[in-house]
C-alpha cells in the first residue's frame, strides 16, 4: 500500500512539474469552469462517447460531465462513415458464422437492431435522415459460385434471423438498377436503411450540449491513471482529476491502453451530383469489403482495405492511389457504366476491428472503462454500446 501512495505522489509530481514545463496556461477562471468537479469524464465525442454522456446525464442529472474530443469534429469514423443502417449482408453473416457461433451470431444481429432502433428513437427519423431503402448485395459475374452459397443458405439464415426482425430479412429482388458485370440478382435485406451521417452527428452534440454536458475539443488525451479514489488524466499542456473515465475511442484504442482492437482505415469517394440519377438504396459488394449508396443525387463509395490489410491497419488518414483506383473502377465498369459522372473529393475514417465482431465494453480498473471495437458497426451499435458502457458505473 505504502509503494501505492509512493507511485501515485511520483506521478502527480512528474505531472505538475510537466504543466509548468511545457508552458500551461490554463487560468482559474478556466480550471474551475471546465476541470473543477468533474464527476465523469468521457474521451472521445463521435456516436459512443456522446450517447455514453447522455446516459450518465439521465442516471445522474447534477453531476459535472465532460468530453474531450481530439478533432476538431468527431474524429475516427463517426463522421467519416458511409450512413449505412446496417445489419450485416448476407455473405458477412455467413463468413461470420465461420468465427462466432449461431447463438453468439444471432446476439450481434439482435445488437444492431436495437441500436439502430435506440438511435432512432433518440433523435427522430427525420432528424438523422433515415430511410429505409433496402440494402442490396450485389454478386460480380465471376463470383457465381460465392451466390450460389449465398443463395442455397437464404432459408437457413432467414430462420436462424427471424426472432429478430420478426420477419424473414433476406429475399432475392432483381437487378433493377442496371449494374453491370453482376449476377442478375441481388439478395436484399428488406430492413437495412440509410442516414445523414452529419446531420446525425449534429443532433447528438446539440443534444449533449442542451444537456449541460460540456464538449471540448482539439483535447489529446496522452494517458491517464487510476489512483484507486479518481482518476489523473494527462492531456496535451495540462492534467486534472476525474471521478470516473469512460474510454470510447474505437480505432484509437491501442493509444490509450491494451486491448484486442485494431485500427482499420476505410478509405470512400463520393461523385458531384448526377442528373436523373435512378440508384437508390445501400449496395454491398464482397462481402462488405465494398460498398455503396445514393446521397444527395451523388454516389458515394467506399471500402477496399482488402485489396492490402497492412498498409490500411494505420491511426493514419488518408487516401491510397491503389484503393482509389479500384473506387473509381467500380465506379466507371460497375455501378455508372453508361452514365457520366465526376468525382468530387476522398476522404477517410479509422474503424476499431479485432478477430470478432463483439464490440469491447468492460471495466479496465476501479474508475476506467471502455467501449471499442465496433467492427465497422458504429451506427448501427454505438448508441447501445454508449448506454452499456454508462451503466458501467
Amino acid at each position: 500500500m505504502l509503494g501505492f501512495f509512493v507511485l501515485n505522489n511520483l506521478y502527480n509530481t512528474y505531472f505538475t512539474f510537466n504543466c509548468f514545463k511545457r508552458g500551461m496556461n490554463l487560468s482559474y477562471w478556466e480550471y474551475k469552469s471546465w476541470f473543477s468537479n468533474v464527476d465523469y469524464t468521457v474521451i472521445g465525442s463521435g456516436i459512443v462517447g456522446l450517447t455514453t454522456a447522455l446516459r450518465l446525464r439521465q442516471k445522474y442529472p447534477k453531476a459535472g460531465i465532460l468530453v474531450l474530443e481530439k478533432g476538431v469534429l468527431p474524429q475516427g469514423a463517426s463522421t467519416k462513415n458511409a450512413g449505412f443502417a446496417c445489419f450485416g449482408s448476407i455473405s458477412e453473416i455467413l463468413a461470420d458464422l465461420k468465427e462466432h457461433s449461431e447463438e453468439e451470431l444471432v446476439r450481434l444481429v439482435d445488437q444492431r437492431w436495437k441500436g439502430i432502433q435506440l438511435l432512432r428513437s433518440l433523435l427522430g427519423d427525420t432528424t438523422i435522415g433515415y430511410q429505409n431503402n433496402g440494402g442490396h448485395e450485389i454478386f460480380l459475374q465471376k463470383d457465381e459460385n460465392r451466390f450460389q452459397y449465398c443463395y442455397d443458405n437464404i432459408s437457413d439464415i432467414n430462420e436462424l434471423l427471424s426472432p429478430v426482425f420478426q420477419k424473414e430479412p433476406f429475399k432475392i429482388s432483381n437487378n433493377k438498377f442496371g449494374f453491370e458485370g453482376v449476377n442478375q440478382h441481388y439478395i436484399t435485406h428488406i430492413f437495412e436503411g440509410q442516414i445523414d451521417t452529419g446531420r446525425m452527428m449534429k443532433s447528438l452534440l446539440e443534444k449533449a450540449m442542451k444537456a449541460n454536458i460540456n464538449i471540448l475539443n482539439s483535447t489529446v488525451v496522452e494517458s491517464f491513471l487510476d489512483t484507486g479514489n479518481s482518476v489523473e488524466v494527462r492531456c496535451e499542456g495540462f492534467q486534472f482529476s476525474t471521478n470516473k473515465l469512460l474510454v470510447a475511442t474505437n480505432g484509437f484504442a491501442q493509444q490509450l491502453f491494451k486491448e484486442n482492437v485494431r485500427p482499420a482505415r476505410a478509405q470512400v469517394i463520393i461523385t458531384k451530383p448526377i442528373k436523373n440519377l435512378h440508384i437508390k438504396g445501400t449496395f454491398h459488394l464482397e462481402e462488405g469489403y465494398y460498398y455503396f449508396r445514393n446521397i444527395d443525387d451523388r454516389i458515394l463509395l467506399g471500402g477496399g482495405r482488402n485489396l492490402d490489410f497492412k498498409t490500411e491497419e494505420t491511426f493514419e488518414f488518408g487516401q491510397t492511389s491503389l484503393v482509389r483506383h479500384k473506387l473509381k473502377q467500380l465506379l466507371s465498369t460497375l455501378i455508372l457504366p453508361s452514365t457520366p459522372f465526376k468525382i468530387d473529393y476522398g476522404w477517410s475514417g479509422i474503424m476499431g476491428v479485432g478477430p470478432q465482431k463483439r464490440p469491447i465494453i468492460k471495466q479496465l480498473s476501479n474508475n476506467v472503462a471502455c467501449g471499442v471495437r465496433l467492427g465497422g458497426m458504429g451506427v448501427a451499435i454505438g448508441a447501445s454500446v454508449g448506454e452499456q458502457l454508462a451503466d458501467i458505473f
